[in-house]
Formats: C-alpha cells, sequence, structure tokens
C-alpha cells in the first residue's frame, strides 16, 4: 500500500503562519506524504517555512498554492475535514484511526484529501460542507485544542499504520541471549563467589540465591553481560584470595 500514500493530499485553508506550514511540511515527508495543497496562505514562501520544514523543503517547493478550497479539491474523489468542534451538521463523522483506514481504502484508485483548518478559526461550516466526513481526534475534552502542525502528525502517521508500513528497519541487531546452561553457570559462580566474601552463610542461606535467580531471570540476560558478570566475579575472588 506504499503507492497509496501517493495519492494523499493534505489541504492547508487559511494557514497564518508560516512555521506551521514548514511544520506540516516536515510531518508529511516523515511519513511519506508529500502532496500539500496551501489554500491562500497569509506568508509563503517563507524563510520561517523553509527553517522548520529542515529536511522537507522539497514538500514546500512542490506545494500547490490555490484561492480556493474548491481548487484545492478538485481531482479528489474522497475528501476528509479535520474539526475539533461539533457542528450541527449532517455530514458523516468518524475517529481518526477508522477515517484513515477507509481513506487507505479508497486510496487504491481516487485521490484523497485531509483538510485542516486555520489555526485560530478551524474550517468554516462552508468548508466543511465541501467534504465527504468529518474527523475527530479523540483528545482530552478539557483541552482539545492541537497545534495545526501536530494534527498534520497525526494523520499521517495514522494513514502510513493504515497502509501496513508498520516495520521500522532501522532496530539495532537482535541480542544473543545467554541460554539457560550459562545462566545457571553463573549463578554457581555467583553462589561460590559469595560464599568465599563471607556474604553468603552456606550453613543459613535463606533466600538468597532464589532472589538472586529470580532477579537475573527477570534481566533476560545477553551472553556479553553473562560473560562481563562472571569477569567481575573473577576479579573479586582473585582480589580476595590476594589479601
Amino acid at each position: 500500500m506504499a503507492d497509496h500514500l501517493d495519492r494523499i493530499r493534505i489541504v492547508l485553508t487559511n494557514p497564518s503562519h508560516p512555521g506551521n506550514i514548514g511544520s506540516a511540511a516536515r510531518a508529511m515527508k516523515v511519513m511519506g506524504i508529500t502532496k500539500l495543497y496551501l489554500v491562500n496562505p497569509k506568508e509563503f514562501p517563507n524563510d520561517h517555512a523553509d527553517a522548520l520544514a529542515s529536511g522537507a523543503v522539497d514538500v514546500l517547493r512542490h506545494a500547490t498554492v490555490c484561492g480556493s478550497l474548491s481548487e484545492a479539491l478538485q481531482g479528489v474523489g474522497f475528501a476528509a475535514a479535520l474539526s475539533a468542534r461539533r457542528r450541527e451538521l449532517t455530514l458523516p463523522a468518524e475517529n481518526l484511526r477508522e477515517a484513515a483506514t477507509q481513506a487507505m481504502h479508497l486510496a487504491a484508485h481516487n485521490e484523497i484529501a485531509f483538510v485542516f483548518g486555520n489555526e485560530t478559526f478551524g474550517l468554516s461550516n462552508e468548508e466543511v460542507m465541501q467534504c465527504n466526513l468529518l474527523i475527530h481526534v479523540p483528545t482530552n475534552p478539557e483541552y482539545c485544542s492541537l497545534n495545526l502542525a501536530a494534527a498534520v502528525q497525526l494523520v499521517c502517521y495514522e494513514l502510513r499504520m493504515a497502509a501496513g508500513l508498520t516495520r521500522f528497519d532501522d532496530w539495532p541487531t537482535p541480542p544473543t541471549l545467554a541460554t539457560q546452561e550459562q545462566i545457571e553457570g553463573m549463578l554457581q559462580h555467583l553462589e561460590a563467589t559469595l560464599i568465599e566474601i563471607g556474604y553468603l552463610n552456606p550453613a543459613n542461606p535463606k533466600r538468597l540465591m532464589p532472589r538472586l535467580r529470580r532477579l537475573y531471570k527477570r534481566a533476560t540476560l545477553e551472553v556479553d553481560e553473562i560473560d562481563m558478570l562472571r569477569g567481575i566475579l573473577t576479579k573479586t575472588l582473585a582480589s580476595k584470595r590476594s589479601q
């Protein structure tokens, strides 16, 4: 579904802060979405927008500037409007996750738009009614106002997840975990060391070793960590015996 993201456009209507435009572009590109449409931006192009776009200045350079929302939606088969306000409208409403799944399904053969309003006033009812769906982000009801770029980031993330692009290929190489025999060998080494330094009384061990066993089992030790611990124990014994 990666190619579906190519049919997603982010539409910012009447954005008043160029920094938000740049931050939105960055939020888009990091999730693999690059089609940005700006409806009557107050200041664009703008150096502040470029600065906040960071490595996504190319998204700004290819942005389409329009004089109206209807112009920005030309060729779009399905448009979703983002709003934090309740509206007395008959437009269908969904939460963002459901809408992202629906959008990815439709993006197989259609251009899809997600429409964001002005930072202060949001979308007008007339603008909302040009869309097919009203989306709500389930936020804290006591403070539900999202920064424009943050809202774009949420939408783009959910679209990427809905497209099935959930892998992260830059994880480090998985560690080699210690085997049960290696852990048992270390625990025996530890017990012998504790007895020799006088910390564990073999005649009255109580529950010290079972507790230490539980501690090390819970840690899911790696081979390198076992080697490190046993090196410490060997050095401790050598130091004790040289006294």
